[in-house]
């Protein structure tokens, strides 16, 4: 994979989440990121602060940088306790944020998105665990 595929694909763990970014100027805007394109040009929404606003677009020249406020959720860490139940039939799919499980469940960050029957019912339950185990964890931590 070259250099700068990977770095878009890292980019785009950003987008949906909770973002501090910092100009070239000083300024800083905490809020979501909507969008943004490899020169760094991105769009912020729910600004807090100071600076509040609904939108925000910023030129990528104008960006020192960004800083990922949350954890990003862990697909490889879920297909590791989904395998766990159903071993070898498991595969993560980076490319479309999803965990296959026998071909025929889809598993995302949101939950089970397709499949049914028992073999459903037990990724989600699983997924249901992982974020339960997921949330203690977050408020075990020191602030």
């Amino acid at each position: 994979m070259s250099a700068s595929r990977r770095f878009a694909e890292e980019l785009s763990t950003f987008v949906g989440r909770k973002v501090s970014v910092e100009t070239v100027d000083g300024k800083k805007y905490d809020g979501t990121l909507l969008g943004i394109q490899e020169n760094l040009s991105l769009i912020l929404s729910g600004i807090e602060g100071e600076e509040r606003s609904f939108k925000l677009a910023i030129g990528g020249h104008s960006v020192r940088e960004i800083k990922l406020m949350e954890r990003p959720f862990d697909l490889k860490a879920l297909a590791d306790a989904i395998n766990r139940a159903f071993p070898g039939l498991v595969r993560v799919r980076d490319d479309i944020g999803a965990i296959i499980v026998m071909d025929k469940i889809k598993v995302t960050e949101s939950g089970v998105v397709e499949g049914t029957g028992p073999s459903g019912e037990k990724v989600r339950q699983i997924y249901d665990e992982y974020l339960r185990n997921l949330r203690k964890s977050s408020t075990q931590q020191p602030s």
